[in-house]
């Protein structure tokens, strides 16, 4: 069955996303929901790893993947779209050998620049959804601002340590601002090379954002829009807190102050490092 308006599945289509199209919360229109979907990941790390490799396997047609670094050995323990051959590419070549090596179906949009307030909405401008793979808070409050002014989902997470969360931000929905108002004191959280992380937190992490942004592309069931879920893998403990939009956030509440974006190293206090 085809997608109105929608050129129907191919055969090789319907046999590569055959599990996907025998749910029938999913089928061949949800398929094809997912071969026209574009999602914009910024960052190729810990997180990013498996959320572009289940994002490209499940079939979403175009990942555009932004990050100007380059991989090194210290990123293998955690950071699986890399190999120790790639050591020294840059990340979105490493990164598009391996979604295209799961899917060959799949664009992959190579972006290696450094995501900024001059850049931004026109990097985000062809894309669905934007998911926040990053670990610096410039770029966080600077992809969230993205998001709320052009009317887009973010996926968000982190990870520190042995703890995860994850988010999902709708447009009227609330935003990262609301949540984080404004970013700690610089210093006060340490990055993953200052304070490390257990390897395969972000594999945990980032699958639930995989699923967190396919099932905003289906339509399907409850997203964690106004709930933040934590995950400890020290005590394997998932646990949720109610979020709610705050009404003086000045992005996305009712009188809001912030209409373009701004300079987001300088709200922070701290440089803009993708990893």
């Amino acid at each position: 069955m085809a997608v109105a308006g929608a050129k129907p599945l191919t055969p090789s289509e319907v046999q590569r996303y055959s599990r996907h199209i025998i749910m029938p919360q999913v089928g061949s229109v949800g398929q094809r929901k997912l071969i026209d979907a574009s999602v914009l990941l910024v960052g190729a790390g810990g997180l990013g790893s498996p959320l572009a490799m289940y994002l490209a396997a499940a079939g979403v047609g175009k990942i555009g993947i932004v990050d100007f670094d380059s991989v090194d050995i210290t990123n293998l323990h955690r950071q699986i779209l890399h190999g120790n051959e790639d050591v020294g590419r840059a990340k979105v070549e490493s990164a598009e050998d391996r979604l295209l090596s799961i899917n060959p179906d799949v664009k992959v949009e190579k972006l290696p620049v450094h995501m900024n307030s001059e850049n931004a909405m026109e990097i985000a401008k062809g894309f669905d959804i934007l998911v926040d793979g990053t670990d610096n808070f410039p770029t966080r409050y600077l992809i969230n601002d993205v998001g709320v002014l052009s009317n887009k989902p973010i996926v968000h997470g982190s990870i520190f340590l042995f703890e995860g969360q994850i988010t999902t931000f709708l447009p009227g929905q609330g935003c990262y601002r609301c949540l984080y108002p404004a970013p700690p004191p610089p210093g006060m959280v340490p990055s993953c090379s200052e304070a490390g992380v257990l390897g395969v937190l972000p594999g945990i992490v980032g699958s639930i954002m995989a699923a967190e942004a396919i099932k905003v592309i289906l339509g399907l069931g409850n997203t964690l829009v106004n709930r933040l879920l934590m995950f400890d893998a020290v005590e394997m403990d998932f646990r949720k807190v109610k979020l709610r939009k705050d009404p003086e956030c000045p992005v996305c509440g009712d009188n809001p102050t912030i209409d373009e974006l701004i300079d987001y190293e300088a709200f922070c206090g701290m440089p803009a490092i993708e990893s």
